[in-house]
C-alpha cells in the first residue's frame, strides 16, 4: 500500500512538512509507503471553467502541468494526506488552485478517488486552523473519501520552520492519527474482497433557479 501526501506550504520544510512526516512516520511503521510532494512552491493557475476535462474525460486538465501527473499519483494510491499552511484562515492559494482542478478531474471522471483513504492537516501560528482544516476536509468528503480521525482536531501550531515539532499536543495528534489512518487503510484492503462496496450512484445536478 502507498500513501501520497501533499504539501501544500511555500516552505519545503516548514511547519507543513513536518506535521506531514509525522503522520508519513507512523504510516511506514506500519509498513506503508508514503512520498511527500512539495506543492506550495509551484506556480499553479486556478480553474479556468472551460469545461474541457467534461468533453474529454481522459483524467487530465487541459492546463497542462504538475496537477496532472499528481492526479495519477493520487489515482494510484491508496491513501492521500493534504497538508496545508492557514493563510487569512484559509489554505495557500496555490493547494487551493491545485486541489479546485485535481478533485473537479476526479468528479467528471467517475470520481477516480472514491473508498480511497484521505486525511487532512494544517500548520498554524496562532489562528484559523479549523477554518482551514474544513477546507481541506470538503475535498475529501466530496469524492467520498474515507477519513480517519485524530485525538483533537488536525491542526499543529509553530511560526518559525521546525516550531511545530515542539507542539507536544499536536506532535500527538499527527501521531494518532498516523496510526488510525494506518488501521483504516489496512481495513479496507483486508476487506475489499469479503464485503462488496456501495455501487456508485451518478450525481444528480440541480439548482434552485427555475
Amino acid at each position: 500500500m502507498k500513501t501520497v501526501a501533499f504539501n501544500g506550504s511555500p516552505n519545503k520544510n516548514g511547519n507543513t512538512f513536518h506535521a506531514l512526516q509525522m503522520v508519513t512516520k507512523e504510516l511506514e511503521e506500519a509498513g506503508i509507503e508514503t512520498e511527500i510532494v512539495h506543492v506550495g512552491n509551484k506556480a499553479i493557475r486556478g480553474c479556468l471553467a472551460c469545461g474541457q476535462c467534461i468533453k474529454n474525460k481522459n483524467e487530465r486538465c487541459i492546463q497542462d502541468d504538475e496537477v496532472n501527473e499528481w492526479i495519477q499519483k493520487m489515482k494510484a494510491a491508496d491513501g492521500i494526506l493534504l497538508g496545508s499552511p492557514v493563510h487569512f484562515s484559509a489554505i495557500g492559494g496555490t493547494m487551493k488552485s491545485f486541489l479546485d482542478r485535481a478533485f473537479y478531474v476526479n468528479g467528471v471522471n467517475g470520481n477516480l478517488l472514491r473508498h480511497k483513504v484521505g486525511a487532512a492537516v494544517v500548520a498554524v501560528r496562532r489562528s484559523g486552523g479549523l477554518p482551514a482544516f474544513n477546507q481541506l476536509n470538503n475535498f475529501l468528503c466530496y469524492a467520498e473519501m474515507l477519513l480517519p480521525t485524530s485525538n483533537y482536531w488536525n491542526v499543529i501550531h509553530g511560526a518559525r520552520p521546525g516550531e511545530a515539532t515542539k507542539d507536544e499536543e499536536g506532535r500527538q495528534i499527527m501521531q494518532v492519527l498516523g496510526r488510525n489512518m494506518a488501521w483504516l487503510m489496512q481495513l479496507v484492503a483486508h476487506g475489499r474482497d469479503a464485503v462488496p462496496a456501495p455501487a456508485r450512484e451518478n450525481k444528480i445536478y440541480m439548482n434552485f433557479i427555475r
